[in-house]
């Protein structure tokens, strides 16, 4: 049989037309056992291929037990409905790549074993590793060096005319080399070009392999798995080359032929030269390596002869004493020793011991650390410091996330200060080398916006077409494109043939590879060489090196990660937590803070959320009163609730009806009120969408996973709808009503765009309480560690500081003689703390500037040259300090400025103080006029983006009160509110 082995998919960015999912598709549709995708010094998309060879052995399995139970055996089954398309194979996954070489012609080498992977990746990972990101370059000599074995090398035919990169020599110079070394391992790959000459050119080039003393094999090099891509490949040549399709000239494909196909048509294709196409089949059977042979080895965490599982039993108790210096609850004790043997039993240890090590770190450096994740809240976690939420607050169980019926990796992500993630990122390549550990990538896919501006770009269009039909384009996937009616709007004919042509590349485009990009912070961590499982490469960000699979690769492969994740406001409540210590004597922590605070959920229900942790935005604020939290489960709910998903999947009204008694809570059977009772029979939670399907529609635990993928994130394709009749048929089979059935799934379906899982709404509620916690009783300390930790939230600096103010907060401007870089807590007279502004509220201020003024301060500065001639400030500088008007306690702003102004040389020379030509500008003291308050408050915005003068609307408020038409008297029976 025929097995197609040198595939490119779209995988080669800009070049291949089809995903590797489609090759697959189509290769079992005609027929072929196997394929090899084979993309340029890549292996990024082969694991997508070889997921969707298990979907398709998977739908094969489950039609032919269809067809048993419908005919062959038995009658037939009730409400038959056929659980997969006709397939003709079930086809495998041969992984490869196609090395190109700076100094020989192309090789395509086929893996045969795991030897041979780990050769593959670590020389992907030495050509990339030598180049910058997206690039690679290998030379023949790194072949030479790290040999081929566990490989088959398939040697590209000469180009036409002979053609060699420069300084290579000539192909069969390159080719001689590369037969003395691997001979026996090697063959040579003859492709056609459909130009009426492949006959000529097979027996060219079987004399060419004859020679050589090589086997031949064949190969239609598809770059598309139909033909109809034929007008999209040329659009990718068009925005890889730079230009349009109509220049592309020789870099178009001359016909659509360059596509997968099926034994019949390559054994007429190589009419005299079948038995390369019979090589072809038998190599592909002596390919024996699949991606399920990754054996991935989690590195031990282990020391001085102690084992995982006892490492991490002694750690675990020790933080059981940590957690409770009272004793801790029997129920604890007894959750702990179960998850512990779960764990043990599915080997997870070195797992659960690594990210305990990342978050010691992270404490011994006091960085503040939140776990989330469908393992991270467990007693295992809380014990391991991972996670502040207390076990006895979740309902979680932990089999949902580390389960025996689900043979997949827990999850645990950890969230670090925004401002100090970096080093916490370089702890880990420090302590297991970048030969060890990697980041995940993030594959860029071509979404609405970039569609419409690169195809159209390639179609020849003006940019002012571009731009407008881009803006008629709402939304992150653009999957409804472009409506007709938007189209005439923008003064275009939706039925010219240009615009329909290019409409359907681009909603043909979405979906497809841009180029790869690294994960926020997935960190793949192995006992061995990573290189040797997964090719490593350099990421845009100095000192970063990513792997080139997603995290979907990754989950697909069954292989652990670490998520080491950054979030502003654990910078902010660190800030406030230093601050606390530093003003008040108290020492806090997220998981010691006081429970339950009557004025904290008086506070939320009051909607006083500026700058709380995810209840900040209008929704939550609008939301707030009418949930009216009073317990911690109640924030859980609320950051859950108020996402696409639920609101999508209309499940927000029904709950705040059943919440406030308007609406009975009832449920349809026993079984599914233990999954709903808590959220009063609205799901809210992924974990309840897959207990529906199981409990109510009969999934299997592999089935309700498969619904969970679809349920992720934004998933590239995820879809939810394919369940459908699944659910629907399982829903009536267990006695549900067909009107029950469809809102059930309905609801299950809006999260197909955004469903939040219990696990991470627990964790985020708990920053939630501690941030709403810091406002409630320490407004001005939460409004310093706010304004520090910008740029974060929903809220510009002068929203802060006009909260605080509201709230009672003294805030005082920044001033020369007593701001620093950071805002900072003073006594404000009268047995309190004031705010002061800092530096960093100036825009366009460095840093080190600030570092300056500080240092040299001493007692206080006298004047603008005194601070010119003892911090070594440039002229500009104290011109932006004075515009800020840091110098109000010693000059007003314009004099402030005018002095700023007369200095003139970069710094003064030392033992004078400016009375030498060409330092500064002694001139007689001006008589300048005093800005007006409106002008004050202009220029604070101008210098600082906030005044504590007065509210731009005061100044306008006389003029816009109305007047009395009759008599033009104001009127000014309505008080403005101070916050307008």
């Amino acid at each position: 049989m025929f097995a197609e082995l040198s595939i490119t998919s779209n995988f080669t960015f800009l070049t291949g037309a089809s995903h590797p999912e489609e090759f697959m598709q189509r290769a079992a549709s005609v027929g072929l056992p196997a394929i090899a995708i084979a993309d340029d010094n890549s292996v990024a998309g082969i694991v997508r291929a070889h997921t969707q060879a298990r979907e398709i052995a998977r739908a094969v399995r489950e039609r032919q037990a269809f067809d048993a139970a419908n005919g062959l055996i038995g009658p037939p089954a009730p409400d038959p409905a056929p659980p997969a398309p006709l397939l003709s194979a079930m086809p495998r996954l041969i992984p490869a790549a196609r090395l190109v070489f700076t100094d020989a012609p192309p090789v395509t080498a086929l893996v045969q074993s795991r030897r041979g992977w780990a050769l593959l990746c670590r020389l992907l990972s030495r050509g990339r590793l030598r180049a910058d990101k997206g690039s690679c370059l290998l030379h023949l000599a790194d072949l030479m060096e790290s040999g081929a074995e566990g490989l088959h090398l398939a040697l590209h035919g000469p180009p036409e005319a002979q053609a060699s990169p420069p300084g290579a020599g000539t192909w069969a110079t390159a080719a001689q080399r590369l037969t003395r070394r691997f001979g026996g391992q090697m063959s040579l790959l003859m492709t056609p070009a459909y130009d009426g000459a492949d006959a000529a050119r097979f027996d060219h080039l079987a004399g060419l392999a004859a020679e050589l003393g090589l086997p031949t094999l064949a190969s239609a090099a598809p770059l598309m798995h139909a033909g109809p891509r034929r007008r999209l490949a040329d659009v990718l040549s068009a925005i890889r080359e730079g230009t349009t399709v109509e220049r592309l000239g020789a870099l178009a494909q001359p016909n659509g032929e360059r596509r997968l196909r099926s034994e019949a048509e390559m054994r007429r294709l190589f009419r005299g030269h079948e038995e390369a196409v019979s090589r072809a089949g038998a190599l592909a059977a002596a390919c024996s390596f699949s991606l399920d042979a990754l054996r991935y080895e989690y590195p031990s965490e282990i020391a001085e002869g102690e084992t995982p599982a006892g490492r991490l039993a002694r750690l675990a108790h020790q933080g059981l004493r940590w957690r409770y210096p009272d004793g801790a609850p029997d129920k604890v004790r007894a959750m702990l020793e179960h998850e512990l043997r779960l764990i043990s039993k599915l080997k997870y240890e070195p797992y659960f011991l690594t990210v305990r090590d990342i978050v010691a770190f992270a404490r011994e450096r006091n960085i503040l650390c939140q776990g989330r994740g469908s393992a991270a809240n467990s007693v295992v976690c809380f014990c391991l410091g991972v996670t502040s939420v207390s076990p006895e607050i979740g309902t979680m169980v932990f089999e949902r996330f580390v389960s025996e019926a689900r043979d997949e990796p827990p999850d645990i992500d950890v969230d670090f200060e925004h401002e100090r993630r970096e080093e916490v990122i370089q702890h880990i390549y420090e302590r297991y080398g970048r030969h060890r550990a990697g980041l995940c990538a993030t594959v860029i896919h071509y979404r609405g916006k970039r569609a419409i501006r690169e195809v159209g770009s390639a179609m020849g269009l003006s940019q002012d077409t571009i731009g407008a039909m881009s803006s008629q384009l709402w939304g992150f996937w653009g999957a409804d494109g472009l409506q007709d009616q938007r189209l005439r709007e923008i003064g275009l004919d939706p039925q010219d043939p240009q615009i329909r042509l290019t409409l359907s590349l681009m909603q043909e485009i979405i979906g497809f590879p841009r180029h790869l990009s690294q994960h926020v912070g997935g960190f793949i961590v192995t006992e061995g060489r990573l290189d040797e499982l997964v090719p490593i490469e350099n990421a845009s960000m100095e000192d970063r090196t990513v792997i080139c699979w997603d995290k979907d690769d990754i989950d697909s492969l069954g292989i652990l990660k670490v998520d080491v994740l950054s979030l502003g406001m654990l910078t902010c409540i660190r800030k406030a937590f230093d601050l606390l210590q530093q003003h008040k004597g108290q020492e806090w922590q997220l998981a010691t803070l006081p429970p339950e605070d009557s004025a904290v959920y008086d506070m939320l229900c009051r909607a006083d959320t500026i700058g709380v942790f995810q209840v900040e935005s209008r929704a939550q604020m609008n939301f707030l009163p009418r949930m009216k939290p009073r317990c911690f489960y109640d924030l859980v709910i609320e950051v859950a609730i108020i996402r696409p998903g639920p609101i999508q999947g209309d499940m927000v009204h029904p709950y705040i009806r059943r919440r406030n008694g308007e609406e009975k809570v009832q449920f349809p059977s026993d079984a599914l009120g233990e999954v709903l009772g808590k959220t009063l029979g609205v799901p809210l939670f992924q974990e309840q969408a897959m207990q529906i399907a199981i409990v109510g529609a009969g999934f299997s635990p592999e089935e309700a996973d498969r619904l969970r993928r679809a349920l992720a994130t934004f998933k590239k394709n995820g879809n939810v709808s394919e369940f459908r009749s699944r659910f629907m048929r399982g829903m009536k089979k267990n006695g549900y009503d067909e009107e029950f059935s469809e809102r059930c799934f309905s609801q299950i379906e809006g999260f197909g765009s955004y469903g939040f899982p219990e696990s991470h709404a627990a964790s985020f509620a708990l920053l939630v309480y501690a941030s709403a916690w810091i406002k409630c009783h320490h407004p001005g300390i939460f409004a310093c560690a706010l304004l520090n930790s910008q740029p974060m939230g929903f809220y510009a600096p002068a929203q802060i500081v006009r909260d605080a103010r509201e709230h009672g907060v003294v805030v005082r401007p920044v001033c020369i003689q007593s701001s620093y870089w950071d805002n900072v807590m003073e006594p404000d007279g009268r047995g309190g703390l004031a705010l002061r502004l800092g530096f960093r509220q100036i825009k366009g201020l460095a840093e080190e500037d600030a570092g300056w003024i500080t240092a040299a301060r001493g007692n206080g500065y006298r004047s603008v040259r005194d601070v010119w001639r003892r911090a070594g400030l440039t002229a500009p500088v104290l011109a932006r300090l004075a515009e800020a008007d840091c110098f109000a306690e010693l000059m007003r702003r314009r004099e402030a400025l005018w002095e700023a102004k007369a200095l003139t040389a970069a710094r003064p020379l030392p033992l004078f103080e400016g009375d030498l030509d060409g330092e500064a500008i002694d001139e007689p003291a001006a008589s300048l006029p005093a800005m007006t308050l409106g002008e004050e408050v202009v220029e604070d915005y101008v210098a600082l983006r906030l005044t504590l003068r007065a509210h731009p609307m005061a100044l306008l408020r006389d003029r816009l009160t109305p007047r009395d038409p009759v008599a033009g008297l104001r009127v000014t029976s309505v008080p403005v509110p101070s916050r307008t």
